[in-house]
């Protein structure tokens, strides 16, 4: 939120300076992002009035102008200044950097021929005093601007202005007011009604009412709303309310708009003016109903769901509640009569909608945050005696609608002395208290010795247990004047679990590997996620904070493909993540299931650049033997069994994986699907690999297992099966026959091609042998290989090659 300096001291006179007041409100909570003047530096521009405009002589798009810069230039004689700007014309009062001038940018004028003719300075734009980004034309002043004055000081650019970070539980301090309250807590020093000198409260001159009702459960529990008629909306709206609106961050467009817009700034209560002409009998805050269409302000057509708050008239939706008025019923130039609104919507039936139409209005904020039940009545006599000052009009009666039930109450809050000391480590005396509390427009009541009752104000939402209160009181107070004390209390250190690797263990492993560990958001893409892990039912969020973030991760991949592609699009060839991070099932019943998982993503060659090897891309192996690597933490990677084909259809079939142990998949590796890694635009294929993290983590029991003093013993075998057949598979029946003398078992060569036939491959098979009790002789050895080769042939049909 941005906002001037000045406007704040108008609320409160604090007794501090800019720097000072930014430094506390730092203090306070509220985060100051920058303290800067209203422009960059310059100097030597003045205000002047251009006498004459003539066309250059030797350019079409040139005009000399004789201009008046003051006494002090020119001995009061007009200067002769060449400019481009469309709008130079007689009689207007503007900017003028006289020779000598320092513009920002360290530009510094001088006198000059442009196609001939001298200029003795140059008139400006916003754009070239750093007063706006965009520039047509030169600045345009008020009429009654003081020739010769200071710019600087014409239009007090060296006012401070404060851009201040509100956190999401503050919808409160989102106005001039709400800061002007914590500043007013914070230095003792009162608050004030704030009007300008030149605006005098509005009378009621017209006996009109217009009628509003508001359905029950809708959203909309309180209504008010106020008829002006006679209002000239081309006037010139003042330079002193204009200024404000700029500096805040705003464009002025109208008296009407202006007005609605200050006020929401001021007092922090959002407001809607509708062209009366264009009301068809009276107002209804309620629900949309099925099929109804609206046109927004800003010119789209919005489809209405049936959660959504609107206000309607007899043809049909004018607003949408809390968000952006309708095309139906908006103010113009020709507007002359209006009805004011400032209404009362729960937060949660306008949190969200603003994302669902692509609409991020400073209204919706406001409302989604929580604004004052009580300030609507402010509201609509603060902008009545505005335009009444500005554009005329003649004001009637302020008319409020409520449903007092569905209005929210603010219930006492018990604070105990004893709770206030444990938590901040100072006692504070309950006289100061009561004081800081009472500060910030909080009643308190002191039913016991030990402790009171604390009904927060109207405007904070915030304030709901003892430990909220405890927070104002280190606010207020100053965090920096609690002392600093080292913590007290008896500390338990747990010991380490050998039932389970640590995650420093993991985090260890993969580093060494080559892996960066990434932290990517829990929200994603329905559709993205519907390609990667099929049609799974999704846990939806209820208010998105965007379309392409709607649903809780079903798996992590997602986001690791996603910072892979930002990887490697900013010229890093070789990609290594890995996250260990929540993924959300929707379970039978309707609960959300919460999975710990550990995933990975490896894109790029199987080794750095180097002088040693070529390079080589990484493949489903190189992926396996990290995923071997986590899993053999915990010693159980033995246990585990590769299955083809992972179940999920982002995987190539062909090149892919599902992992499992004891029974029940516990994950899935492979290389990504080709029609993905086309939609990612990667040129090749990225490995990914997902584990239960708390099967990787799970260690297998630790049990004594003797070493053999005997020598070992190696005998090779070689024979064909059918192409599809797993590893695992001859693993498992090699172990079987060999029994407890295989020591270990080694696959040397595969072959399929020439020399073998289609649909069989050829396994070469090293087969390290060892007893405990005794050296093995070749006998034994020779026993062991044929019990392999004959089980071999009798469950996999393999063909012993001699």
């Amino acid at each position: 939120m941005k906002l001037p300096v000045s406007w704040l001291r108008a609320w409160v006179d604090v007794p501090w300076n800019d720097r000072e007041l930014a430094d506390r409100l730092t203090m306070l909570g509220f985060e100051v992002e920058s303290l800067a003047p209203a422009a960059p530096p310059f100097s030597g521009v003045v205000v002047a009035e251009i006498a004459s405009a003539a066309p250059h002589p030797q350019a079409d798009k040139l005009r000399v102008c004789k201009v008046n810069a003051g006494p002090d230039h020119a001995g009061g004689g007009e200067l002769q200044i060449v400019c481009g700007a469309a709008n130079a014309r007689a009689g207007l009062r503007t900017a003028l950097a006289v020779v000598g001038a320092q513009l920002p940018g360290d530009k510094t004028i001088g006198a000059a021929k442009l196609r001939g003719v001298e200029s003795q300075g140059m008139l400006c734009s916003a754009r070239e005093l750093g007063l706006s980004e965009a520039g047509e034309g030169i600045l345009e002043l008020p009429a009654d601007a003081p020739v010769g004055a200071s710019l600087r000081d014409y239009l007090r650019l060296d006012e401070s202005l404060l851009e201040i970070g509100i956190t999401p539980n503050r919808g409160d301090a989102m106005s001039v007011l709400g800061i002007a309250r914590e500043l007013s807590a914070a230095s003792g020093r009162p608050l004030r009604a704030a009007p300008h000198p030149d605006v005098a409260p509005a009378r009621v001159q017209i006996d009109e009412q217009f009628p509003v009702r508001l359905m029950p459960g809708a959203g909309c529990a309180r209504f008010g709303r106020r008829i002006i008629r006679g209002i000239d909306n081309r006037r010139a709206v003042p330079v002193w309310l204009r200024d404000r609106l700029e500096r805040a961050g705003l464009r002025s467009i109208s008296p009407l708009v202006d007005v609605t817009n200050y006020v929401m700034l001021e007092l922090g209560q959002p407001m809607h003016a509708y062209d009366l002409a264009k009301l068809k009998g009276g107002l209804q805050a309620r629900r949309a109903a099925p099929g109804e269409k609206m046109r927004l302000l800003e010119g789209s057509q919005v489809a209405l769901e049936p959660d959504v708050l609107v206000i309607a008239d007899e043809s049909g939706p004018v607003g949408l509640g809390g968000v952006m008025g309708s095309a139906a019923s908006a103010i113009s130039g020709s507007t002359t009569d209006v009805l004011f609104e400032a209404a009362w919507f729960d937060p949660a039936v306008v949190a969200g909608r603003s994302r669902r139409y692509g609409l991020i209005t400073d209204a919706g904020q406001r409302f989604e945050r929580g604004v004052d039940p009580t300030g609507q009545e402010r509201a609509i006599e603060r902008a009545s005696e505005l335009i009444c000052a500005i554009a005329g009009g003649r004001p009637g009666p302020l008319r409020i609608e409520e449903l007092p039930e569905e209005l929210p109450r603010r219930s006492p809050v018990p604070l105990r002395a004893s709770q206030v000391r444990r938590l901040l480590g100072v006692a504070v005396p309950a006289a100061e208290i009561q004081a800081r509390l009472r500060a910030l427009g909080m009643t308190v009541e002191s039913p016991t010795a030990d402790g009171w009752h604390v009904t927060p104000p109207s405007w904070r939402f915030d304030i709901t247990i003892e430990a909220d209160l405890i927070e104002e009181l280190a606010r207020t107070g100053g965090l920096d004047a609690i002392p600093e004390a080292a913590p007290t209390g008896a500390r338990i250190i747990a010991g380490s679990s050998e039932a389970h690797s640590s995650e420093r263990s993991v985090l260890q492993l993969l580093a060494a590997r080559g892996y960066s560990e990434a932290i990517t958001f829990g929200f994603t893409d329905p559709a993205l996620q519907a390609k990667i892990c099929g049609t799974t039912d999704a846990v939806g969020v209820r208010n998105p904070i965007a379309s392409n973030l709607a649903v809780m991760r079903a798996s992590l991949w997602p986001g690791l493909l996603n910072a892979a592609r930002e990887n490697l699009r900013r010229q890093r060839e070789r990609v290594r993540l890995f996250e260990i991070a929540t993924q959300f099932h929707r379970a039978t019943g309707g609960s959300v299931v919460e999975r710990r998982m550990i995933a990975g993503i490896a894109t790029g060659a199987r080794l750095p650049e180097q002088w040693g090897s070529p390079r080589t891309d990484s493949d489903f192996h190189d992926l396996k033997a990290d995923v071997v690597a986590l899993l053999s933490l915990g010693g159980r990677a033995a246990e585990c069994r590769y299955e083809p084909g992972a179940s999920v259809p982002s995987l190539h079939p062909g090149r892919s994986a599902q992992i499992a142990r004891d029974g029940r998949v516990i994950g899935q590796l492979g290389e990504l699907h080709p029609a993905l890694v086309q939609e990612f635009d990667f040129t090749y294929g990225p490995l990914l690999f997902e584990l239960d993290y708390q099967a990787v983590t799970q260690n297998a029991a630790v049990r004594y297992a003797p070493v053999s003093s005997f020598p070992q013993i190696r005998r090779d075998i070689s024979f064909t099966v059918a192409a599809d057949e797993t590893f695992g598979r001859i693993a498992e029946r090699v172990s079987v026959a060999a029994s407890t003398r295989l020591l270990e078992l080694r696959v040397f060569d595969i072959y399929q091609g020439k020399g073998v036939e289609s649909g069989r491959k050829s396994i070469a098979l090293g087969l390290i042998l060892q007893d405990l009790s005794r050296t093995l002789t070749d006998a034994d050895a020779d026993a062991i290989v044929a019990a392999v080769r004959a089980e071999l042939r009798s469950s996999l049909d393999a063909r012993i090659r001699d």
